[in-house]
């Protein structure tokens, strides 16, 4: 077989467009075109990606067979590259729709779950949305405007939640909940999501799942806990009282592991050169934390013992990887690999990463520690049984 052949055969099988095995392969800017000219014969690919190819597995890691029911149903809103889809499936949810916009994040989904989410949410009509049994979402942080609407109008049945959150992608979570009703929904946020926009965003959102009529529950918990990495998100979850009425109990009692992690749990054993800082960025980032310093600001680059957590890992990561850097044993430190980035989210191994190093960077920054989401997943599945035994 040709390599022309080859490559054409393997992407067919992968169900990949040109574009998407481009990306598997790294090839770059111009990868679409370079697949197209090596499946047109136009030109030959070096061994190193013929080989490459040929052992490329077909299987999707974590794509659930069609007759696998699950415990539970769930949705996967603003899902990015499927932290959630793990944290819930691990906790014996079964998928049934996801949506996310960001091509990239796309693809790492697709080639992780086999699901291909769906684009741009504020088309989607809420009717055409799977019933499911909880809803998840990691929504923008993104202020409301209220001026002008009086409280009354913004809670009232007539036009509901619309007044004050229309705009704004929360508006789309609130929407798709009033369709579709779930049992339960968990949302998760930056930490500072309480006091946004002077507390009015989360008065906003609180008021806004009270007149939904769902029970709501909030609480601030941090990843490490689970992982080696310093990260605080807020964790709201909600159960419907038309289905189980107000007198509803729920706590966020995780179940903590025996021993803390530690940052050399996630590092690689291999060679990291690639990842050293170059000699002016290392330079730059020496001379920042010394200015910020001199003026009694904590601001500048984070180094951790290899025995202790790292800072908060964030989506600018890709810029030059100065909250987390890490110290090597001659010269200048080094940035965290891709796969160091998964693991210290919670991510296992498994999980495929198809896409350059700066699409993951910014993508793992913006995920979420799968381990502390999943035990919050089995809080919430206990909790539903439980208020459904109660209805019997």
């Amino acid at each position: 077989m040709t390599p022309a052949a080859l490559i054409k055969e393997k992407r067919e099988e992968l169900n990949l467009t040109q574009r998407e095995f481009a990306h598997l392969l790294k090839l770059g800017r111009n990868g679409e075109r370079t697949v197209r000219r090596w499946e047109n014969g136009e030109t030959e690919p070096a061994e190193l990606y013929v080989y490459y190819v040929m052992n490329l597995r077909p299987e999707i890691p974590f794509a659930q067979s069609e007759d696998f029911e699950g415990d539970f149903t769930f949705i996967d809103l603003f899902a990015g590259i499927g932290g959630m889809h793990l944290a819930y499936s691990a906790a014996g949810g079964r998928c049934v729709y996801a949506n996310e916009w960001d091509k990239y994040c796309q693809i790492q989904y697709k080639n992780n779950f086999g699901i291909t989410p769906e684009g741009d949410i504020t088309k989607v009509n809420a009717q055409d949305i799977p019933a499911h049994d909880i809803l998840v979402a990691g929504f923008p942080c993104q202020p409301f405007s209220i001026a002008g609407v009086s409280k009354k109008k913004s809670l009232g049945r007539e036009t509901g939640f619309a007044d004050k959150t229309q705009g704004t992608l929360f508006f789309d979570v609130a929407r798709i909940i009033d369709e579709r009703r779930p049992k339960a929904f968990m949302l998760e946020n930056v930490k500072n999501l309480k006091s946004h926009d002077g507390g009015r965003t989360w008065a906003t959102i609180r008021e806004t799942l009270d007149a939904l009529d769902y029970e709501v529950f909030a609480e601030v918990l941090d990843g490490q806990i689970y992982v080696p990495q310093h990260r605080e998100r807020i964790i709201i979850v909600g159960f419907d009282r038309r289905r189980y009425g107000s007198d509803i109990d729920f706590a966020f009692d995780l179940v903590k592991p025996v021993d803390k992690p530690k940052l050399s749990d996630v590092l690689e054993d291999r060679d990291t050169s690639s990842y050293v800082l170059s000699d002016k960025l290392w330079s730059y980032l020496q001379t920042y934390a010394e200015k910020h310093r001199a003026k009694g600001n904590g601001f500048g680059y984070g180094m951790p013992e290899l025995d202790g957590v790292t800072r908060t890992l964030s989506a600018r990561y890709y810029k030059d990887g100065s909250e987390i850097l890490i110290r090597q044993p001659e010269g200048n430190p080094r940035k965290l690999t891709p796969r160091e980035c998964a693991r210290l989210q919670g991510y296992p191994d498994e999980y495929r990463i198809v896409v350059s190093d700066t699409q993951a960077y910014k993508q793992f920054g913006n995920s979420v520690v799968v381990p502390l989401i999943e035990q919050v997943a089995r809080l919430i599945k206990t909790k539903i049984e439980e208020l459904e035994a109660s209805r019997e």
